[in-house]
């Protein structure tokens, strides 16, 4: 039973940090509704299974990559009170990993959704 309970604190805290996330990080909620608006379109253009699965992961990438430097820049602060030169190297670091990401979920975006639309015209 305990197990259990532990699993379904797991999944708490989990959703805890969605939420945190979501109301303290702009990035985080502008990245979501763009995810949402994109899997929309996905739906109205009948994506195929293979291409919702790209646009579903390439999606999730990107919000992964938000938590992460949330995390990186909440652990930086944290440990960190005066800005160190190594201390803007783990948050820049961070920060372009999600920018690299963001710029590759757009060129995804571009190659799926370009055919359809031209398709629909």
């Amino acid at each position: 039973m305990s197990k259990k309970h532990s699993l379904i604190k797991s999944f708490g805290y989990a959703f805890k940090g969605i939420g945190t996330a979501f109301k303290n990080e702009p990035n985080f909620r502008i990245q979501i509704t763009i995810a949402s608006i994109a899997l929309s379109l996905a739906v109205v253009f009948r994506f195929s299974a293979l291409e919702m699965a790209i646009l579903m992961l390439t999606a999730g990438f990107v919000l992964i990559l938000e938590l992460i430097n949330t995390t990186i820049e909440a652990l930086v602060d944290l440990v960190s009170e005066e800005i160190k030169p190594k201390a803007m190297i783990a948050k820049d670091v961070s920060a372009a990993a999600v920018l690299t990401s963001v710029i590759l979920a757009v060129f995804i975006g571009i190659f799926l959704f370009l055919p359809k639309i031209l398709k629909s015209l």
